[in-house]
């Protein structure tokens, strides 16, 4: 399962580490691990990112080392997080960008379920895990490469993100085991969570946002389905502090009855962000209508639409979700 990843990292001098445009703690924290990782084997390590790092995700050793100047002299690119083009659209509109993808080896380490749709020839390396960062550990272990405490902590720091402190229906026995071993190897989630917690702080203008959007939330399909909305306006003005689909979409999904809490943003070039969060494993179904994926409880997808037809067609993907997983269920 590791050969084809091992044989590309083992040929190259100079990797480039990869995120998508849309940062998490998992994607943060898999690209410092692969720069621990892979720097203590002397390979030379560029970490990328479209984007600036949201300042509630610094709490994460090595997010000042992200760039976002693509480096073209690189020997193999290292995608974590995605294997989807339409997440890294920023990425391939970068002047270059694309021709070096379609050029250099390419390797993409991911742990969603869905099929890879990227547009230029790859390989992947995915498993049925609950955050990117648990793959990379799997890729270290089975290949005796070091991992450093630092290294440890970045894994668990992705792990714990992704997994929102191992509560969410994708953890499993396997997850709790390398959670073990990366404590055992100098990891300290407690430390994580002291640093995570100062950064999650949030002003009194966030609290007050928070609160505005929380008055805006709909609901539809007799209240199984939330939904709101956050207009560029709101991008602008508060995405620097805090992400504002996160302010709310899991306390979304809390409220009696709702079993999808979706967020969608928009932007004034058109296009328009979906974030998924259900009780149910129907996510990457509705995300999959769009064009989107992720996993069966959180997922994703981008579009360039109006944003009332998106929303009737939210309506209509949701209701069919439901209705087969409902039918499956009986």
């Amino acid at each position: 399962m590791y050969e084809t990843a091992k044989d590309l990292i083992n040929k190259a001098k100079k990797i480039i580490v990869i995120q998508a445009e849309n940062p998490d703690g998992d994607s943060v924290g898999s690209s410092v691990a692969l720069e621990e990782i892979l720097g203590d084997m002397d390979k030379d390590v560029v970490l990328y990112c479209p984007v600036e790092i949201p300042k509630y995700l610094r709490y994460i050793i090595g997010w000042d080392r992200v760039v976002s100047d693509f480096d073209t002299s690189a020997d193999l690119a290292i995608i974590v997080d995605t294997a989807a083009d339409v997440l890294i659209t920023k990425v391939l509109e970068t002047r270059g960008v694309r021709h070096f993808l379609e050029t250099h080896p390419v390797l993409v380490i991911d742990h969603h379920t869905t099929a890879s749709n990227l547009s230029f020839e790859h390989t992947i390396l995915s498993d049925d895990a609950v955050a990117t960062g648990e793959v990379i550990y799997g890729l270290a272990s089975a290949n005796d490469w070091p991992i450093s405490a630092q290294a440890a902590e970045d894994m668990m720091v992705a792990i714990m993100s992704d997994s929102l402190g191992l509560t969410t229906q994708g953890v499993t026995p396997r997850t709790y085991e390398v959670v073990g071993k990366l404590a055992a190897l100098g990891a300290s989630n407690s430390t994580i969570e002291e640093r995570r917690r100062e950064f999650m702080k949030k002003s009194p203008e966030i609290l007050e946002y928070k609160g505005q959007l929380i008055g805006r939330i709909e609901y539809f399909l007799g209240g199984r389905l939330a939904l709101v909305h956050v207009p560029w306006d709101d991008i602008q003005k508060y995405s620097d502090q805090y992400n504002p689909s996160m302010l709310v979409l899991d306390e979304m999904r809390l409220v009696e009855g709702v079993e999808v809490g979706v967020a969608i943003k928009t932007y004034p070039d058109g296009k328009l962000t979906g974030k998924l969060r259900s009780n149910l494993p129907v996510s990457e179904m509705i995300a999959g209508y769009f064009g989107g994926g992720g996993h069966q409880y959180a997922a994703g997808f981008r579009v360039y639409e109006e944003y009332d037809k998106i929303v009737r067609e939210l309506i209509e993907a949701t209701d069919k979700a439901l209705q087969n997983h409902d039918d499956q269920a009986t």
